[in-house]
Order: structure tokens, then C-alpha cells, then sequence
């Protein structure tokens, strides 16, 4: 029964779908109780199925379509994040033997060290028991400055007094023109530093150039414009002192090469305050100043035959000027030192690598033997290995370290001048 329905309703259907192409005949009752009909279709329905069977036909090659284009998709992404795997993996595996490459040199170099017996345990904050530098580490990236990347000029560091009882570390990012000082932020710990936590942040523009130093929690730096050294103090945030530099120049007059309005450079470490700076009559050579804390006064000079200009920068260690040159914009090269306790200098090759091109601020701390560098926006710093004796520093022979003997110019001492 439901078959000859299945088969009366097709056959009402067709007139509805095939119109004019169908004629429906009347049928009889058989004796088993069936209709039997007689239908005559049109000779073109044959094309239709044939159209049925090719849309039929063209969905699945559409599926078959779709999902072979999915495949490939895939299979392209999966290729891809191979290659930028292998090619991630490819660069830090390099990373990873340059690196070995280096631990194995220094490990070279601590062994030659210790063959030579000019090895030893780590100096103890403030000693110069030690021969002068020897090696500078690699650079390590702390952060960038607080500022941000336009700031590229500037000077960080830690309280350079030798007093185990400070732990101060200041930031004083120059203004984008890499002239002014005008802000500074200070923090109680490392740790603070890093994290931005637990900071002071200070205003005070009077400031010129990047050659700024603290000493017993007392900021030195070039009053703007001026030829003054200014004292400022960092509890109060208030200038306490200033007195001009005899002859000093000003102005971006004799400044390091690459680094503008750095005329002043103040510098402190185990022997006290100093200013690294040039006058008309050193006809722009270096002059190093030792000075008074309290009244700011020149102590001594001594005078070499350095011209600033030709340095990139320089600092103190142990009453020690070491002065940089660039050798590319990835090195520098600690050509020449200068020790005020004997007159002496002498002439060095210690490469430094540098993360970008220009170093600004070079500070030394005698508390840990690091130097602080302002490397044109970053914070890094070095570890310095000095050169162990194996008699006491008195029993030495100065020629061992091939010092040449040059005159100290003394200065006059000068009147104090208000703020």
C-alpha cells in the first residue's frame, strides 16, 4: 500500500514539476486491489537527470574541493611555524656557542691568570690593593631608562663614596636634545631599580650635560651655561654650593667626541671627588682635578697629553683616569691611563662592547668594581678585573707596568661663590 501511494504521489507531482512534458492515463483496479496507470514522458528528461547527476557531481567535487584547500592550509601553517622554529632554534643554538666561545676564552684567560699568579679572590669593596685594570666583562642590560627611548643622553649609577652603608642608585635621563638635566629619579636598592618600585622622583633644571656623579649622597654636575660646579643636595633636592672651575671650558667647548655639553666630568671613587674637563691654554688637552667635598676648591691638578675632543669618555679607579676611544660602533677601547698618585700614564688596549653606538654617562663604583654606563637610552653595566700583585703594592716596581713619568700642573686654589 504504501508503495502505490509512493507511486500516486509521484505521479501527481510530475505534471506540478515537469509541466507539458508528461500526460497522465487513466488506469484500472487489478484484482489484488492495485491501480495500474500508463505514464508517458517526454524524450528530454533525460538531459535533466543528466543535470541532476552533474550538480550532484559538481557539490562533491566542491566538498572534495573545500577540504583538500583546508588541508593545504594547514599543511602551509605547519610548514611555516616549522621554519620559524628551526630558523629560532638555528639562532639561539648560534647564541648558544658564541656564548660558549666566551665562557671558554675567559676560562683561557683565569687560567693564564692563575699560571701567572696574577689571580686571586675578588677585592673588597673600596680596595686598590691591585696592580690597575686589566679586563672589562661583557655588557649587562639592566633596562631602559625611566624616560623612555628619545632620551638618549643621560648618566646612572651608585653612590660613588666607598661606604658599604649606602645602597643608593640614581637615573638622570638628559632632555631629548641631550643638553639639559632636569629630572632624576633615585631608589633605595637594586632590586628597586629594576622593578620601578619604591623610587623618588626629583625635578631640578640647572643641569648641563650628561657628566653628573654622586658622591656621599651629594649630586655634581656642570651648572647650566656656566663654568660653575654645582652641589646638590639629595635629601632636600636643594643646590647647597657652587664655585667655578679656574679656566674651565663651557658651552660644548672642548666636550668628548659624540658627546655634546659633557664640558664638566665628575668622577668619584676610592681617592675622593674629581673633574675630568679642558682649558684654552691645554689647548684642549684632558686636565684632571682633585676636589674638596666641602668648599668645592681644586686640591691638585694634573694635566696629560690627551686631547678631550679625540675621547669618547672617561672615568677614575684608585685615583686612576682611564680614558675610552671609539672603535666602532660596537666597541670602544680603553687606550690610556693616567695615575695621579705617581705622575704617571700608560697606554692600554682593553676593548668594552657596547650595545648601541654612543656612551654617555660613565660612572664608577668602588663599592662593587662596576661601571655604570648610559649607552644612548639603556642602563648596562660592567664588572672590571684588575690585575692582582703578588707583592704589596710598596714593594712593586712601578716600570713593571711600563708607567711614563709626566709633570702634574698645580692650581691655585679659588674663592667660593653663592648659589
Amino acid at each position: 500500500m504504501q508503495s502505490s501511494l509512493a507511486l500516486l504521489i509521484t505521479i501527481l507531482l510530475l505534471p506540478l514539476a515537469l509541466p507539458g512534458r508528461a500526460q497522465l492515463v487513466p488506469g484500472s483496479m487489478g484484482k489484488d486491489g492495485l491501480c495500474h496507470c500508463v505514464v508517458h514522458l517526454a524524450n528530454d528528461l533525460i538531459p535533466l537527470k543528466k543535470l541532476e547527476q552533474l550538480q550532484s557531481t559538481a557539490q562533491e567535487l566542491m566538498d572534495k574541493y573545500d577540504q583538500e584547500l583546508l588541508r593545504v592550509a594547514n599543511a602551509s601553517l605547519i610548514l611555516k611555524l616549522l621554519a620559524d622554529s628551526d630558523q629560532h632554534d638555528l639562532c639561539a643554538l648560534r647564541q648558544e656557542v658564541d656564548s660558549l666561545k666566551d665562557q671558554l676564552r675567559e676560562c683561557e684567560r683565569e687560567k693564564e691568570e692563575v699560571a701567572s699568579g696574577h689571580s686571586g679572590p675578588p677585592l673588597p669593596p673600596g680596595s686598590c690593593d691591585h696592580g690597575g685594570l686589566q679586563k672589562v666583562s661583557r655588557p649587562f642590560v639592566v633596562q631602559l631608562n625611566w624616560r623612555g627611548f628619545a632620551h638618549k643622553a643621560g648618566t646612572w649609577g651608585r653612590d660613588s663614596a666607598p661606604s658599604p652603608d649606602s645602597s643608593l642608585y640614581w637615573v638622570a635621563p638628559m632632555t631629548t636634545d641631550s643638553r639639559y638635566f632636569d629630572y632624576y629619579q633615585m631608589y633605595k636598592s637594586y632590586d628597586d631599580l629594576v622593578l620601578m618600585k619604591n623610587y623618588e622622583k626629583r625635578s631640578f633644571g640647572y643641569g648641563d650635560g650628561s657628566g653628573n656623579t654622586v658622591y656621599k649622597n651629594f649630586m655634581y654636575f656642570n651648572y647650566y651655561g656656566t663654568r660653575d660646579i654645582a652641589k646638590l643636595n639629595l635629601s632636600s633636592n636643594t643646590l647647597v654650593l657652587r664655585r667655578p672651575l679656574p679656566s674651565a671650558t663651557y658651552n660644548n667647548r672642548f666636550s668628548y667626541v659624540g658627546v655634546p655639553w659633557k664640558d664638566l666630568d665628575f668622577a668619584g671613587d676610592e681617592k675622593g671627588l674629581w673633574v675630568l674637563y679642558a682649558t684654552e691654554e691645554s689647548k684642549g688637552n684632558l686636565l684632571v682635578s682633585r676636589l674638596n667635598t666641602s668648599t668645592l676648591e681644586v686640591e691638585k691638578t694634573w694635566q696629560t697629553n690627551q686631547y678631550k675632543p679625540a675621547m669618547s669618555g672617561a672615568f677614575m679607579a684608585c685615583g686612576v683616569l682611564y680614558a675610552l676611544r671609539p672603535r666602532s660602533t660596537h666597541q670602544e677601547e680603553i687606550f690610556y691611563a693616567f695615575d695621579t698618585n705617581t705622575g704617571r700614564e700608560r697606554h692600554l688596549s682593553i676593548l668594552l662592547d657596547k650595545m648601541l653606538e654612543t656612551l654617555h654617562g660613565i660612572n664608577y663604583s668602588p663599592l662593587d668594581h662596576k661601571l655604570y654606563v648610559y649607552n644612548d637610552g639603556y642602563l648596562i653595566n660592567y664588572d672590571l678585573g684588575f690585575q692582582m700583585l703578588k707583592h704589596k703594592p710598596s714593594k712593586l716596581p712601578a716600570e713593571k707596568f711600563s708607567w711614563f713619568p709626566i709633570a702634574p700642573k698645580s692650581v691655585k686654589p679659588n674663592k667660593t661663590s653663592s648659589p
